[in-house]
């Protein structure tokens, strides 16, 4: 026997940290909603590679010569 008290080793494991997926210490609802930022930072990577991209785009059409 370890010599520890039963009711604290069943209050140890009611309240240890989840290890799910390696995201040890997180709650269900901590994961979903670091599920949800890592996918809304994704979103907002591409769109800012589109804005990048669209701006180089129109910048370009400034800098050309205009002809009648």
């Amino acid at each position: 026997k370890l010599g520890v008290n039963r009711e604290t080793v069943r209050y140890w494991v009611k309240n240890a940290p989840a290890s799910r997926g390696g995201k040890r210490g997180l709650s269900d609802e901590e994961i979903a909603e670091l599920d949800a930022l890592r996918k809304e930072v994704a979103e907002l990577r591409r769109a800012n590679e589109i804005l990048k991209s669209a701006s180089v785009f129109f910048a370009k059409e400034l800098d050309r010569p205009r002809t009648r």
